[in-house]
């Protein structure tokens, strides 16, 4: 096989699978892990893969630059209302505490609190916390620290501190991609701090998204697919996706509206 064909076969499984090793790719073409990495490199540079630590992704799949909680909030907002929807159904008992996660979805499931209940609300975004602020059956906790302006949540070591010493009973959680490899990630190194955070201090993990997130990656990792019990997503998720999913544990909720 020439180079330019090999290349030709490695941008193509990249793209098919969302992301593949050194190592997996020279295992499939039968060459040495250095003329995968110069065959990577040429990708790279062409535009049509973007290196990562260890391999390669997508160019599609990689997010460094986010879009603010405007641009946000107007993208598939049908499919976020029904998602949204879909999460009351998850809202714990009186007396029970709730983390809420900053982000256009979680925002809309602060929009549905239930107000026939008693709940201890913990968020680190400043629109929900506005929201919630009214809401006479909620006791209201909003995490300190410094708010970054294009997601509006609050995030840094006062965030951390806080959380570290919490024990909740159910967070919502968003995210900006999902993989099989990456898990769940995010493009800022200090948000993807604080929702790791989050995600370790839940005794039940729901993380709503919609499914253009699955099988994208972002920057920052932030937590494994195998932490989180439960996905609320749209009715366009694939096959594919759906058992990637529920094959490390996780229930898969399809917001049936959403179509």
């Amino acid at each position: 096989m020439y180079a330019e064909e090999r290349q030709d076969a490695i941008a193509a499984l990249v793209i098919s699978k969302g992301r593949a090793s050194v190592a997996e790719l020279a295992k499939t073409y039968d060459v040495t892990t250095e003329t995968v990495r110069r065959d990577l490199a040429v990708l790279d540079k062409s535009g049509v893969l973007r290196r990562v630590h260890g391999g390669a992704v997508p160019v599609r799949a990689l997010h460094l630059v986010e879009p603010g909680v405007g641009e946000r909030e107007s993208t598939r907002a049908d499919f976020k209302d029904a998602i949204a929807a879909a999460a009351t159904e998850f809202f714990p008992l009186s007396g029970a505490s709730v983390l809420l996660d900053a982000g256009t979805t979680t925002s809309r499931i602060a929009g549905l609190m239930p107000t026939d209940r008693e709940l201890v609300v913990v968020t680190n975004s400043v629109p929900i916390a506005a929201r919630l602020a009214t809401f006479p059956s909620v006791s209201l906790q909003l995490l300190g620290g410094r708010v970054r302006g294009i997601t509006q949540a609050a995030v840094g070591e006062q965030a951390l501190r806080v959380l570290d010493s919490m024990r909740v009973d159910i967070a919502f959680i968003g995210t900006n991609a999902i993989s099989a490899r990456h898990g769940l990630s995010t493009p800022d190194s200090e948000e993807a701090a604080v929702k790791r955070a989050m995600v370790g201090c839940a005794n039940y993990v729901v993380v709503a998204a919609d499914s253009t997130k699955i099988g994208r990656e972002d920057f920052v990792s932030f937590a494994p697919i195998s932490s989180v019990d439960t996905l609320i997503t749209d009715s366009e998720i694939s096959d594919a996706d759906r058992t990637m999913l529920t094959d490390q544990g996780v229930e898969v909720v399809i917001a049936e509206d959403a179509s």
